[in-house]
């Protein structure tokens, strides 16, 4: 069974290792899930805030044994707010967030980019949570809250296993888990209440480091951002849900049950057209 790694820095350590981190550090890092992995190249050089931000939870093993917790079909997934700690009757607890990054809103949300999730409202919330765009998500995610800081992009045939990610049935637990995708679960392990478990979460068990040369970016041609300051409407993802530190997911279901709610996820507060 999947441990939690332990996280005990305080917010002072990890305020202080956020300003003296060096940006160019990694940048490409590979994201190991239980569907396969997939690389990220990262523009550590043209996002050098959101990269530390994100390497600093590489580093610290933050993201090892955590979940993509959402997936919306031909927009996004996402992840990096939650993790899997193996107890039977609550398996999902917060990741502990660092102190938010400031918005680097240079690059667009197209297919196959990696961006920073923050709260509605918010433009420099961003703290743990990061998804992948399914599809051009300019339109949408560019012109709205700032716009999504954009701080890499999947490489090779990365974008496979994050499709395969987004095929995966989706059950609607409580909110923020109310898309959630799962493998070898069905609607009647939800109906009679079944707990996922490590074979059934989409887990990404490490984030590692796979290459450190300086700006491997530079060969690469993101899109820039050109409709940040046009306005947009829409939900954006959002960046943070819980707090509870963990969730009853036994509750969850029979509440759930209770009230009759169905197997698909509703989008409620989430608008991604």
């Amino acid at each position: 069974m999947l441990q939690l790694v332990k996280r005990t820095c305080t917010a002072s350590i990890l305020f202080v290792a956020l300003l003296t981190a060096t940006p160019s550090n990694a940048t490409i890092i590979e994201f190991q899930t239980s569907l396969g992995n997939f690389q990220v190249n990262l523009y550590d050089e043209t996002t050098p805030a959101s990269v530390t931000n994100f390497l600093n939870y590489v580093n610290n093993g933050a993201y090892s044994d955590s979940i993509v917790h959402r997936s919306v079909p031909g927009f996004i997934i996402q992840g990096g707010g939650f993790a899997y700690d193996g107890t039977a009757t609550n398996p999902v607890v917060d990741i502990p967030a660092d102190p938010a990054v400031t918005n680097e809103p240079t690059y667009s949300n197209l297919r196959g980019t990696i961006a920073m999730a923050k709260i509605s409202g918010d433009p420099n919330s961003a703290t743990n949570q990061w998804f992948i765009n399914l599809a051009d998500n300019s339109a949408s995610l560019d012109p709205q809250n700032g716009g999504f800081t954009v701080f890499g992009e999947v490489t090779g045939n990365g974008m496979d296993v994050v499709d395969a990610i987004a095929a995966l049935p989706r059950f609607a637990f409580n909110p923020p888990l109310n898309e959630m995708p799962l493998q070898n679960f069905t609607s009647t392990d939800f109906n009679n209440a079944v707990i996922p478990d490590d074979t059934q979460f989409i887990i990404v068990s490490a984030v590692i480091v796979t290459d450190t040369t300086v700006n491997s970016a530079a060969g690469l041609n993101p899109a820039p951002n050109t409709l940040i300051n046009a306005g947009g409407g829409g939900t954006p993802p959002p960046a943070t849900g819980g707090g509870g530190g963990s969730f009853d997911l036994l509750l969850l279901l029979s509440l759930m049950l209770i009230a009759g709610v169905g197997v698909v996820a509703r989008r409620v507060t989430v608008r991604d057209r």
